[in-house]
Parts: C-alpha cells; sequence; structure tokens
C-alpha cells in the first residue's frame, strides 16, 4: 500500500487499462496537452499517442457521439466530461443512444464506453460549474452510475468501469483531486453494486455519497463524543444500488439518515430513503431522514454556497433528533 491522491489514482487506472487494452482510447476537451483543467491526465498522450488520447474540439454532443459509433464498432472509448454541468449537452447521446442500443439491438449491440465527468459545489465555481446531476442520469435504465469517495474507490471502480460491456458514468468530486489515501500497488477492481461499511455503529445508520461519505464520517466523530454510535455506508455506486447492505445496517440501528450533495428534491437521497422506508419500515424507530444540496443555483458568494450543502454539524444534529424520535427538516 502507499498513499495516493485520488487525481493519481484515475491517471493510474487509466495508464494501467491502456497498456493492456489497445482498443481503450480517451478523448475530450484538453484532455491531451492540458490534462485538463485539473491535470488528471497529464502525461498519457506522451505515452500513448494523440491517436489514442484525443483533443477534441469544444462540442460535447460531438465527441461523445462519435464515442457512442466508437465503442458499437470495437473500442472502448473513456469520454471525459470537463464539467458535470455538461451532462446536459449530451443527454441524447448518452441516454437515448449508448443506454438504449443494447436492449433495442436485442443484445447484438453493445456500447462499453465510460464517461468521466465531475461533481461538487463550494468550488466557488458559480451555478453552471458546480451542479451534482448524477441523479438525472441514475434514473435512465441502461447506465450504472458510480460515485467513488477516495482515491481506492476511484481507481478500482474505474478501472471496472472501462472493463463493463455497457455505459458506466463515473463521478469524481472536484474538491476531492488532491485528497490522499491507502491504494495497492498491485492491481485490484472494485465491483459495481457493493458497498462499503465505513464505520461500524449501533444508534443510527449514515449513508453518505461521494464526498458526503466525508460528512458521514465527520458527523459520527461528532455522535462519538456524545455517546452515540453512527454507522456509515458508502454505497460506491447508485446504479447498481447495493440494497442489502443498506437495509441490513438500518434494520441494526433503527435509524437512518441519507446524505448526498444533489439537489434534495426528487434526487438520490429521495430514493435510498424510499428504500429504507419500504423495505425496513418495522425495524425504524424514527422517519428517515434525508440531507441534500438546497434547491437553488449553486451561488458564486462563498458565503453563500457553503451554506448549500450539508455539513457534519447539520447531520449531527440531525441524529440526534433521530435519537429522540423526532423529523428534521433539512434542506
Amino acid at each position: 500500500m502507499r498513499e495516493i491522491t485520488l487525481s493519481q489514482a484515475v491517471n493510474e487506472a487509466i495508464s494501467e487499462e491502456m497498456r493492456r487494452d489497445p482498443t481503450i482510447v480517451v478523448m475530450g476537451e484538453d484532455v491531451a496537452e492540458a490534462g485538463t483543467p485539473f491535470k488528471i491526465l497529464s502525461g498519457l498522450v506522451e505515452e500513448f499517442g494523440s491517436d489514442r488520447v484525443v483533443d477534441t474540439p469544444i462540442s460535447e454532443p460531438g465527441f461523445t457521439g462519435i464515442a457512442v459509433g466508437a465503442a458499437m464498432t470495437g473500442l472502448r472509448p473513456i469520454v471525459d466530461l470537463m464539467f458535470g454541468d455538461f451532462l446536459f449537452l449530451i443527454m441524447d447521446q448518452l441516454c437515448n443512444q449508448a443506454a438504449k442500443t443494447h436492449y433495442m439491438s436485442g443484445g447484438k449491440l453493445k456500447v462499453p464506453m465510460v464517461v468521466r465527468t465531475n461533481m461538487g459545489a463550494t468550488r466557488r465555481s458559480a451555478a453552471q460549474h458546480s451542479q451534482s446531476l448524477h441523479a438525472l442520469v441514475a434514473h435512465i435504465p441502461g447506465l450504472k452510475v458510480a460515485m467513488p469517495a477516495t482515491a481506492y474507490e476511484a481507481k478500482g471502480l474505474l478501472k471496472t468501469a472501462i472493463r463493463d460491456e455497457n455505459p458506466v458514468v463515473i463521478f469524481e468530486d472536484k474538491l476531492s483531486y488532491q485528497e490522499k489515501a491507502q491504494v495497492p500497488e498491485e492491481e485490484y477492481l472494485l465491483p459495481l453494486g457493493v458497498a462499503s461499511v465505513r464505520r461500524e455503529g449501533r444508534d443510527v445508520t449514515l449513508v453518505g455519497t461521494s464526498s458526503m461519505i466525508h460528512v458521514a464520517l465527520d458527523a459520527a466523530k461528532l455522535l462519538e463524543a456524545e455517546g452515540i454510535s453512527a454507522e456509515v455506508i458508502d454505497p460506491r455506486t447508485i446504479v447498481p444500488l447495493d440494497e442489502e447492505t443498506i437495509l441490513a445496517s438500518a434494520r441494526k440501528t433503527s435509524r437512518a439518515i441519507v446524505i448526498d450533495e444533489g439537489h434534495r428534491n426528487y434526487g438520490v437521497t429521495a430514493e435510498i430513503a424510499a428504500r429504507i422506508a419500504e423495505k425496513a419500515f418495522y425495524w425504524l424507530d424514527a422517519p428517515v431522514q434525508r440531507f441534500g444540496a438546497m434547491d437553488v443555483p449553486v451561488p458564486f458568494s462563498p458565503a453563500l454556497e457553503d451554506l448549500t450543502v450539508p455539513t457534519p454539524e447539520a447531520v449531527a444534529e440531525g441524529a440526534r433528533r433521530a435519537m429522540r424520535g423526532e423529523l428534521i427538516h433539512a434542506a
């Protein structure tokens, strides 16, 4: 094991897979010469050349459509979408074409394609570059959706996604790129649809996605000082969702809180909370609570932006209320 950043883990995953499989190509804006604005792909074009690491024009629908066609005809493209907010530009290519091709062809065609993009506010990038839109694609049958929280998950899930025979969308938190974690030196894969119990507990279950797993872990530390034992679950992927691990934890603790950086209305928190309420209802001692981003465009003002996303303090207060059997209306 060694400690590397999430950015390095992503670079390693792609490099290792490109060495293993010559059909893998990377395409997107500034992926070659610039290594993307976050410098995640630095060095790839020097090793693999501009035929396999392709700088594209500023046309997300264009290069995503090329990737879909390339995937259907023998390549395994990795599409680098500079910001997750640009998903709106590629919804037809991703959700109407890539997601449905296997089904509409009766299983004769497949689309082994990965869309790598990011999510997350509090980077001072304003309303059009700070959104967390994973719930949009999670809604579409035919797409798998991964949300790594650390460098360890980022590498293991990405390698698995690249080898998948159909489209996978991976969301990386922008603020986590320089965060370090222990990552094995030897090759490893993490299966899609298998959650991680990040912390054992007995009193309340905290389910956190992506960067919100760190919010959940920090909230658990606050609660521990008060004698409240929180179990923390990282789903790792929301499609497929490891429902059984989440339900087993909720049944054990009898209380559950779901934390996600997407907007609270009609989002991932609602889906996971509904499954807990439907399938663990008779084990619950308090209503399932949800913490998500405020249902407002992300402000540019730092003081206002910081108020829009869940905090450890807010989650800890939610857990206290759950212990008392109360419902908190989280923003």
